[in-house]
């Protein structure tokens, strides 16, 4: 059945003026896949929505979604819906706690890097048309280097990049770290280590990519914390269940309620800039100025 919700499209379209609240969009990455990127982005969610937060999920793999797996959650709509015009935002919005919603992807959608100039135009439309209440934004992005990567990536507030002590993690988010800073002047990275035997394996991690970064690049990387390697974590993924939820005790749930603490004490911007429409705005911006629409 066919909604309200218009085609994307801007023309004949006048966008109706909202307030300008700021919103704070933290893009969780980390180039390697099997990092537990979308789990701790997921967790953090939830804790962010307990401490009084109005938090969206945006599931941004589209080409192979996995937050509504993760989640066991069954979403009637997904975000290809609102591309193609037959669903408004706010209709596929799931909720997964009180605070916290939802923004389903499909398993090959098309990429938001491929999205026509008017699509894009349409997209900044529907966000502007969203009703739920949002201040936090978190996006999980999907595995590796790519363009829709970066896009998303440059265009949030916040960068949380997620590693685990392994070669090829180190390597990947070192260059996911470099990508953004030198091609798209992302100066500043939050980083979380994930699956350690010790909070001194975090740090020590941490500590090595920071020497590389200080001898090569020009950035700011804030060591946010570390993730224990929990036997609960696997389970709950098992479940299909979060961890903080499944088992709120475990080792693993008590490190992202301490962690989402930290994003909680981040000072808001001193300016607002707009609401979450700004962030597809910024998506925008990054398309055009890198040549992917024209």
């Amino acid at each position: 059945m066919v909604s309200s919700a218009t085609a994307l499209t801007t023309e004949n379209v006048i966008i109706p003026q909202r307030p300008t609240t700021p919103v704070q969009v933290i893009a969780v990455t980390g180039g390697k896949g099997g990092v537990g990127k979308s789990s701790i982005a997921v967790n953090l969610a939830l804790e962010l929505g307990r401490l009084e937060r109005s938090v969206l999920i945006m599931d941004a793999d589209l080409g192979l979604a996995n937050i509504d797996v993760l989640c066991g959650l069954s979403p009637s709509g997904t975000l290809e819906d609102v591309f193609n015009g037959t669903r408004a935002l706010d209709e596929i919005l799931v909720k997964l706690d009180q605070q916290v919603s939802v923004m389903p992807a499909s398993s090959g959608a098309h990429s938001i890097t491929s999205l026509s100039h008017k699509e894009y135009g349409g997209l900044i439309q529907a966000f502007n048309s969203l009703q739920a209440p949002v201040d936090t934004m978190v996006i999980d992005t999907s595995a590796g280097i790519t363009d829709q990567v970066t896009a998303f990536c440059s265009a949030a507030r916040e960068v949380l990049v997620v590693v685990c002590d392994e070669p090829t993690s180190i390597t990947d988010a070192y260059s996911m770290i470099k990508v953004l800073h030198r091609e798209f002047n992302v100066n500043r990275f939050n980083v979380v280590v994930n699956k350690v035997s010790s909070n001194q394996q975090g740090i020590d991690l941490f500590n090595k990519i920071l020497k590389v970064a200080d001898n090569n690049l020009n950035v700011m990387l804030n060591f946010l914390g570390s993730v224990p390697q929990d036997e609960y974590l696997q389970q709950s993924v098992q479940a299909r269940r979060p961890v903080v939820d499944s088992f709120p005790r475990s080792k693993s749930a008590l490190a992202l309620k301490k962690l989402a603490k930290k994003i909680h004490g981040w000072p808001e911007p001193k300016h607002p800039i707009g609401h979450v429409e700004f962030f597809i705005e910024r998506l925008v911006s990054h398309s055009i100025s890198t040549g992917m629409i024209e």
